[in-house]
């Protein structure tokens, strides 16, 4: 018990009490584990780490003991008697605290959260306040017990992969979330503590035969990491360590992933490093990859704005990543890979980050050494495209492939072909820039001549050599060299006609009659006039038959719904006379064009071609 001054430090302990202490577990404080820091519950398990709290326990776990401990540990203050008769005259409440029975289960979470007395928390928790006004860790405790106490339904897997990111928090009342809000911004400083806490007393109820449900502990540390998410990401290399340490345990896994992996739904980047640093070390073991993958999912989901989570993967992280997305017969199975595949863009996203132009150049490296000629060829052509971006985008990207090259002759062919054959697509700044690369290695071919002879420095030249050839010329231009042609036909042809003073006395026609092209395409025209009207005329007589059909059809219609006459009666001959009208004056646009085409091949009697082709005009 603590004395009325509220002091830890005017404790007086007798030598009984110190056996105790050691005996019960209490740790050398110089005897920590790798990474601890000042977090050590994670290696006492439900120890406490300050002073005040070895003594002054939580009230639903050691009230009683307490008690039983009071004469034979501890010298109590004058005043202590006082403190303690309100706890003894009470036997059923010590009962209940010290050896709680567990209540009715409820049938599922929601009616155990209807059922649960708002009042009787208030009160308890009022209580522990007054006992221990100095130890916050032993409120947020007493709140954490108290929930898990009462909140007594069906247990389901571990993961609650099939609920809603922020279940079970979100099925609590309006009043019981003021209640617990409440309490943890009052207990800022203990928050830590409490988060290991309250994972350490879920693993340990999982070492139990007959466990009691942890919804408690599980509202408690959502409710913990909706406003503080980075307490989740303060001790991961401990907790990678516990985790590897019961590997074979799935259930504790998953557990721990479940508890940590919170923080994400509130912080993308808080997500990220809890992703990187808990789950991406364990992606290659089956019992836990698939709820890696799924939480992954359910993250890039949530958050559809990237830009916060730019600046926490890098490199190291990205890499393992490809290779679990595109190398086949790899840890996951064929379906988690393929789920994982639809994740790289947004994977790539957030590791190129904010400003690629500053970063590409530090993943060429790696691209470059994973482009072997027998790679996979889906992975092949993710990492060409990777590197043709690096060097679109960041500039120094060119340095560096300059300073591998020698090393990775292989991978450097499989790229320069690679940009060879998408050199028409290539950005007009990368072009430019690639002239001194490609020089570049040039030189180095022939300096590396002598004293290597491999079929990979073969290619190397004779690709760069290639794309030398691209870049002083764009190719044979055929389409101007069309164009240059046609206009200079064109000009020729006018400037003949107007030496001579008509087409007829042309030199160009006069070639055209001697080759037989005039008396070829006059017979073509005719044929032309002939077969277009014919085609006029069925034209004209297909409308007028369609139309008067249409009328027939329409027009009952149009007397069943009761029209107006004039809208009932329609005019056969008026509407035939419309569409006439409008074949002529198609037939006379069609003419005039013809007349235009006809001018320039005829002679000077074409007007008689006129007359014989269109007698109707």
């Amino acid at each position: 018990m603590a004395s009325n001054n509220g002091s830890a430090g005017k404790w007086e302990v007798v030598k009984k009490g110190k056996k105790s202490n050691s005996s019960g577990g209490g740790k050398n404080p110089n005897d920590k584990k790798p990474g601890g820091g000042e977090r050590r519950a994670l290696g006492e398990s439900n120890q406490p780490s300050r002073a005040p709290l070895k003594i002054s326990e939580n009230l639903y776990d050691s009230t009683e003991k307490m008690g039983k401990k009071q004469n034979k540990e501890q010298v109590p203050p004058p005043s202590e008697p006082q403190n303690k008769k309100p706890l003894s005259s009470k036997p059923s409440k010590k009962s209940q605290s010290s050896n709680p029975v567990p209540s009715v289960t409820h049938k599922s979470l929601e009616e155990a959260f209807k059922a649960l007395d708002v009042a009787d928390l208030k009160q308890q928790l009022a209580r522990s306040q007054t006992l221990f006004p100095n130890n916050p860790s032993v409120w947020v405790k007493d709140l954490a017990g108290y929930l898990n106490f009462n909140l007594t339904a069906p247990e389901t897997e571990p993961t609650l992969s099939s609920y809603a990111h922020d279940y079970p928090y979100c099925l609590t009342g309006k009043e019981l979330k003021g209640v617990i809000k409440g309490l943890i911004g009052r207990c800022n400083d203990s928050l830590p503590d409490f988060f290991d806490h309250c994972v350490c007393t879920m693993l340990r109820e999982l070492d139990r035969q007959s466990g009691e449900p942890l919804h408690g502990y599980r509202v408690c540390i959502q409710a913990i990491l909706q406003d503080k998410p980075k307490i989740a990401t303060q001790n991961l290399p401990e907790y990678l360590e516990w985790l590897r340490s019961v590997q074979n345990r799935p259930v504790k896994c998953l557990t721990i992933m479940w508890a940590l992996g919170q923080a994400g739904f509130y912080d993308l980047s808080q997500g990220l490093r809890v992703w990187l640093g808990i789950m991406l070390p364990v992606l290659g073991v089956k019992s836990l990859s698939s709820y890696a993958i799924a939480y992954l999912e359910r993250l890039l989901l949530l958050h559809a704005n990237l830009t916060k989570g730019f600046g926490i993967m890098g490199p190291k992280e990205f890499f393992p990543l490809l290779d679990f997305a595109f190398m086949p017969k790899n840890a996951l199975s064929s379906s988690l890979q393929e789920q994982l595949r639809r994740l790289y863009p947004r994977l790539k996203v957030l590791a190129f980050g904010a400003k690629p132009e500053n970063t590409l150049h530090t993943y060429l490296p790696s691209f470059l050494s994973r482009a072997t000629p027998h790679c996979p060829d889906d992975m092949k052509r993710e990492l060409l495209s990777c590197m043709t971006e690096c060097l679109c985008v960041d500039v120094q990207s060119l340095g560096v492939w300059r300073q591998l090259y020698t090393k990775h002759l292989p991978q450097s062919s499989l790229l320069l072909n690679h940009l060879l054959k998408s050199w028409k697509i290539l950005p007009p700044k990368l072009r430019k820039n690639l002239e001194e690369t490609i020089q570049s290695f040039r030189v180095t071919n022939d300096e590396m001549k002598d004293t290597i002879e491999s079929q990979d420095l073969q290619d190397c030249n004779n690709l760069c050599q290639n794309l030398q050839v691209k870049m002083r010329g764009h190719g044979f231009p055929w389409s101007r060299l069309f164009m240059v042609l046609l206009v200079f036909i064109a000009g020729f042809i006018t400037h003949d006609i107007r030496s001579h003073g008509s087409f007829s006395d042309s030199t160009t026609a006069l070639y055209l009659h001697n080759s037989g092209v005039t008396a070829v395409s006059q017979q073509a025209w005719s044929k032309i006039t002939v077969y277009s009207k014919q085609g006029f005329r069925y034209d004209l007589t297909y409308d007028f038959i369609s139309t008067t059909e249409n009328i027939h059809t329409y027009k009952p219609y149009c007397r069943s719904y009761h029209l107006p006459g004039g809208c009932v009666y329609v005019d056969i001959r008026s509407l035939t006379c419309v569409f006439y009208f409008s074949s002529c004056v198609a037939f006379v646009y069609c003419f005039f064009l013809m007349c235009n085409f006809l001018l320039l091949l005829s002679r000077p009697g074409y007007s008689l071609y006129l007359k014989k082709a269109f007698p109707v005009i």
